[in-house]
């Protein structure tokens, strides 16, 4: 939601399939969990084996590389 400087209760459940509280407390579940961490560090680990991308400028800390 960041990105696209709408709020969670401003998302569209239609769209979503469910409401904006609801995917605010899965997303701050993931969070928590250090779900997206994991997953971009994954992202970069199989990236960098299959020589794919350019992941030079980011960062395998879960944070993105800021400029």
């Amino acid at each position: 939601m960041a990105t696209s400087g709408r709020t969670w209760r401003q998302s569209p459940a239609a769209s979503f399939g469910l409401s904006g509280a609801r995917a605010h407390r899965g997303f701050t579940k993931w969070t928590k969990a250090r779900v997206w961490a994991t997953l971009h560090r994954l992202v970069l680990d199989e990236l960098g084996s299959r020589g794919d991308g350019c992941v030079s400028g980011a960062s395998r800390t879960g944070s993105p590389a800021r400029e």
